[in-house]
């Protein structure tokens, strides 16, 4: 059945308008990012360590543990998923890698990205300002997707990369209010400011394109945040000129979801009042579920930030996972936990000790899991598939 919309075209690739967004640690990696492929669509890897989903890795990373190790390790995890979705896909869609600025790492993810053959580099977490330095040599390979939330960020990423002649292949627009994990916002309250609005930013980027003489280059924008509703994707795409929309929690919970089911149960569970807003470790606002950790540490948040100090012995792994984190920097704004120990605990399903990201609206089919295909369909045509018997 053909859908309403226009094609997303990549590189003179033409893919339906649907991305699916980078979830780590593990949500998104072959066995979802593949699915999506397999539709036509961009489907995304999350870098962030990967090494949980490999025994080999993981168990060799517990033997004498340090920051170059798990480095290496997670660039061997990250070669192996791209490879191995990659080949599910049969070369339909796209693959792509998304990369947070915010992990130390992250310029070594990016490089292993390219030269594993991904279709693509996503970027956000912190300005891409030089992801051109770290893509050189792969410029003709390998799309750049900046992630941004509002038309400032736009500009100013639009003109260092032109200085250094790149333009990106998509903007990835996505609003603070509505999105899952870390939010491009300052400050908890800041996450509803008006100048995130999807219909104002796609605005003032059409006229920085015009002030910056790109009105004619045709950069597709791609609106992240609340968007898994048909009738939200066809005001997007026909009414405010998006061009594509990047989902998340919605694909998270099908069954090619790449975590646990009990990952899944529990956001496909989640009803919107339990689902809050609270400073991740990395200085940025983050939205999760409101489990039984979760609960635990926002009592405990105050306290928790007033007795914060600087001392690398903090760190649970101790490793740098983040340029920046508030617990083992001492930040008394940003969380007290290690995100790396909670977020690989939901991914095995731990329910009671995990740290689950989720966006804030409804998802199409309530609490059932249903199937990438399935929820492509409704995204695409707005039916709801026969209710399983």
């Amino acid at each position: 059945m053909q859908h309403p919309f226009e094609p997303l075209v990549i590189r003179g690739k033409s893919l339906i308008p649907i991305v699916q967004g980078g979830m780590g640690v593990g949500v998104s990696a072959s066995g979802l990012s593949s699915a999506v492929a397999r539709e036509n669509g961009i489907g995304t890897i999350a870098s962030v360590d990967l090494r949980h989903l490999h025994e080999d890795l993981l168990a060799e990373s517990k033997t004498n543990p340090s920051e170059e190790k798990y480095t290496r390790l997670n660039k061997i995890a990250l070669d192996r998923e791209i490879q191995k979705a990659k080949a599910a896909s049969g070369g339909k869609g796209m693959i792509a890698v998304n990369v947070m600025k915010a992990v130390k790492d992250h310029a070594a993810y990016v490089r292993q990205a390219c030269e594993s053959g991904a279709n693509a580099v996503v970027m956000g977490a912190g300005l891409p300002l030089d992801l051109p330095e770290m893509t050189e040599g792969y410029h003709k390979d390998v799309a750049l997707f900046p992630i941004l939330s509002e038309s400032r960020g736009i500009n100013i990423v639009l003109k260092r990369w032109m200085k250094k002649g790149i333009l990106p292949d998509a903007i990835v627009i996505e609003h603070p209010a509505h999105a899952a994990g870390h939010l491009g916002a300052a400050t908890v309250a800041g996450v509803n400011d008006a100048k995130f609005d999807f219909k104002r930013v796609i605005e003032e980027t059409f006229e920085v394109f015009k002030n910056l003489g790109l009105e004619n280059e045709k950069i597709p924008l791609v609106l992240a945040g609340g968007m898994a509703n048909f009738e939200k994707i066809t005001t997007a795409l026909k009414t405010w000129g998006a061009n594509a929309v990047q989902i998340g929690t919605a694909f998270a919970v099908t069954h090619e979801g790449d975590a646990h089911l009990n990952f899944k149960k529990t956001l496909a569970g989640a009803e919107t009042e339990k689902v809050v807003e609270f400073m991740s470790v990395a200085g940025l606002p983050a939205r999760g579920v409101r489990t039984r950790f979760l609960d635990s540490y926002i009592k405990r948040e105050d306290k928790l930030q007033a007795a914060a100090k600087a001392d690398p012995r903090r760190c649970t792994q101790g490793l740098n996972c983040l340029t920046t984190c508030g617990l083992r920097d001492g930040l008394d704004k940003a969380g007290q936990f290690c995100i790396d120990i909670q977020l690989a605990a939901a991914w095995r399903g731990e329910v009671d000790k995990g740290l689950f990201f989720r966006g804030k609206d409804p998802l199409p089919f309530g609490n059932a899991i249903r199937s990438v295909r399935e929820t492509i369909h409704y995204l695409l045509h707005g039916t709801q598939p026969l209710p399983n018997v």
